[in-house]
């Protein structure tokens, strides 16, 4: 048993190195960029900014779609490179795409509340985008924690929202398989705020490599002989760094509501939840919705995504599943194709 143990530290050990050197030689070259397809800002509040992007010459859909991501990673995994970015495949099909980007909150922001996020910079950026495009009604996509915002928003403003869709977005936070939720079940919010009031980055992207330790903190390293044979491998791999860790701090009082009246509380799921004094009840939604949940998913069971039929009206709801992972199921090449195809379907 100890001979193999060393065997396996050894061959870790040796491809650890191998990645070092070959990171060691790439040293003095820019990282490889992220986020590069064509957009324009045209609306910024504080630290968010709402991006347009720009269309491609292919004849071009009605409805605008607004990407609502979540707090707690960066967007730019929508976006993450030409082969591997969800945005681009939808500009192909001629979908207008504009995309909020949450930015980087610091202690100015730590009282800022689910509401603010949801009737207040939510709804200001669906507006300023209904003005530009001189339409009534617009198409939504919320991934993961913007999918929780992207239904609590449409349950208050069912008037804005043609269409909603809702990708790896988590409904019931009790389901048996939800390790994040039993994580977090009996967590005080005082115990993750920093210096700053707020949740630092750091502490939420340890958490989710909690969820997996062997894999993401240790297999992924027991495969660089594959990443350094193509640069276009290893530029992959560096992007994807960039987004494990580089995730933006929590506004804490937003993330202390978002723990205890979800995670904690599972008020979405049991029909008890309120924001600013209103009640967000998911049965008020009158648009269709399409959720689409990733079979593999560790952060978002396919059994808590697939609560939101148990909300939404019979004739109103349809749901696909996707295979992979909570991120490989929209930045996988071979997923992308059949989420981009399944999508435009069903919102044409």
């Amino acid at each position: 048993m100890l001979t193999l143990h060393t065997e396996f530290d050894d061959v870790w050990q040796n491809d650890f190195v191998m990645l070092m050197d070959n990171l060691s030689k790439i040293g003095k070259s820019p990282p490889p960029s992220v986020g590069e397809t064509s957009k324009e800002l045209i609306y910024s509040e504080n630290k968010l900014r709402l991006f347009r992007y720009f269309p491609l010459d292919v004849k071009q859909k009605k409805t605008p779609l607004l990407i609502t991501y979540a707090l707690v990673n960066r967007p730019f995994i929508v976006d993450l490179e030409p082969k591997r970015s969800l945005i681009l495949r939808l500009l192909e099909q001629g979908q207008p795409v504009y995309l909020i980007d949450w930015g980087y909150p610091d202690s100015s922001d730590c009282f800022t509340s689910l509401n603010d996020y949801i009737n207040g910079y939510m709804e200001r950026c669906i507006q300023r985008i209904k003005r530009k495009t001189t339409r009534t009604r617009i198409d939504l996509m919320g991934i993961c924690q913007g999918g929780v915002f992207s239904l609590c928003y449409t349950a208050l403003h069912p008037k804005n929202i043609r269409k909603l869709v809702t990708l790896v977005t988590p409904i019931d936070f009790h389901t048996k398989d939800n390790s994040l939720g039993l994580w977090t079940n009996g967590i005080h919010n005082h115990t993750l705020s920093g210096p700053s009031a707020n949740v630092p980055g750091e502490l939420i992207a340890q958490l989710f490599k909690t969820l997996k330790p062997f894999l993401l903190n240790r297999d992924k390293y027991r495969k660089i002989k594959h990443l350094v044979s193509k640069k276009e491998n290893l530029d992959t791999f560096l992007r994807m760094e960039k987004w494990l860790n580089n995730g933006p701090d929590l506004a804490g009082l937003a993330a202390g509501e978002f723990l205890a009246d979800f995670y904690q509380q599972n008020r979405l799921h049991n029909n008890t939840l309120s924001i600013n004094g209103e009640s967000v009840c998911l049965k008020k939604i009158s648009c269709p919705v399409f959720n689409l949940y990733a079979t593999q998913d560790h952060i978002v069971p396919p059994d808590s995504a697939r609560a939101l039929c148990q909300h939404i009206k019979a004739k109103l709801y349809e749901e696909a599943p996707l295979n992979g992972g909570h991120i490989g199921a929209f930045i996988s090449p071979k997923t992308q194709r059949t989420l981009v195809s399944k999508l435009m379907n069903w919102l044409d």
